[in-house]
């Protein structure tokens, strides 16, 4: 990067830390500030290397002189924290889901347009390297046209493998809070991969259900059309539990000339590739080399490499390659998928 960037974090739970770590390896970029109302949350940044924590963003932005900012602040906060930092002047990265719903985030959009600002959104499965791999793939043409497709992400939603550690925050059982269930929280990630790959995609039926007792759905399929001539079928759900870095989730394309899944460019035994690459850094560093950071994690550096693409666009003066306009569309394809589902939903009342 051409300069430094000034960072401040708004939001340093688990994901917002995930960003602050990422940010401290990047060249040319300081993290000057952070705020987060928890006290625990502010006490671990200031462990991080963070000079100035605050416990209310607007104070942040009131005194700080940044460039950019991340906001990995619970959903409900997005709209206002990112209009707040475009009024300040400064690039915004926000955390998924962009926003609860398209009217909140074309206020973000236009908020940026306005102050002449970046705006970018955290869809990282697009930059995990399974998923980067398997567009290779698709990109050489050796699977030829692909007619059908399917994409799936399945975990434990907002709720600890047992045992757990601590209470659900309130936020996170409630759709207000939330913009939704598994289908806002899982499934925007996976329209983003289906659009990466295909283009523009027209929503053309869903389904969501409910296997536990919350508030919202926690497991819904959506069958999309695209204009390259692709149908895809995804699902995502809250039912199962999981165990990082083994996830549940995959990427299939059937195609004229063949088949091809992500899952066959995951690790096969994620100790013995988490050593490896730690030895590879070793060496790296040894020959004077960068290490590949957070690559023995295997999925954080898919956050690493969307934040630090984002940075390094607003350095440059160009547009995020996944910006705010990206982010809305996929808020209004999970929004669309809503309505069809309560379409249905209510077609079948009737029915009966």
């Amino acid at each position: 990067m051409a300069r430094s960037l000034r960072l401040g974090l708004l939001g340093v739970g688990h994901i917002g830390t995930v960003h602050l770590q990422s940010a401290s390896t990047l060249d040319g970029v300081d993290v000057v500030a952070a705020a987060d109302a928890v006290p625990g949350n502010r006490r671990r940044a200031e462990r991080l290397g963070v000079t100035r924590t605050y416990d209310d963003y607007t104070d942040l932005l009131e005194e700080e002189s940044l460039d950019a900012v991340v906001v990995a602040l619970p959903p409900f906060l997005h709209a206002d924290a990112t209009v707040a930092a475009c009024e300040a002047g400064c690039a915004v990265f926000v955390e998924k889901p962009f926003a609860r719903t398209p009217e909140e985030g074309r206020r973000m959009v236009e908020a940026a347009d306005a102050a002449g600002v970046a705006l970018g959104v955290d869809h990282t499965i697009r930059y995990q390297p399974e998923m980067k791999r398997l567009k290779e793939r698709f990109e050489d043409g050796r699977l030829g046209h692909v007619p059908i497709a399917s994409i799936s992400r399945i975990n434990n939603g907002p709720f600890e493998a047992p045992p757990a550690r601590a209470a659900v925050p309130t936020w996170q059982l409630d759709p207000e809070a939330t913009g939704g269930g598994a289908l806002m929280d899982l499934g925007i990630h996976l329209l983003d991969v289906l659009e990466w790959f295909f283009g523009d995609l027209t929503v053309e039926h869903a389904t969501t259900d409910q296997q536990l007792d919350l508030p919202y759905e926690d497991a819904a399929t959506v069958v999309v059309s695209t204009d390259s001539g692709t149908t895809a079928t995804l699902s995502c759900g809250f039912f199962q539990w999981e165990t990082p870095p083994e996830v549940t989730s995959y990427l299939r394309l059937d195609g004229i000339a063949g088949s091809a899944v992500s899952t066959e460019y995951v690790p096969g035994h994620f100790t013995s590739y988490a050593a490896r690459s730690a030895l590879e850094n070793l060496g790296r560093r040894l020959r004077g080399d960068d290490p590949e950071y957070f690559k023995p994690t295997y999925y954080y550096q898919a956050h690493y490499w969307a934040l630090r693409d984002f940075l390094e666009a607003v350095a440059a003066g160009e547009r995020p390659p996944v910006d705010g306009a990206a982010g809305l569309r996929m808020v209004e394809h999970v929004h669309e998928a809503y309505r069809l589902a309560d379409a249905d939903a209510a077609l079948v009342e009737v029915t009966e």
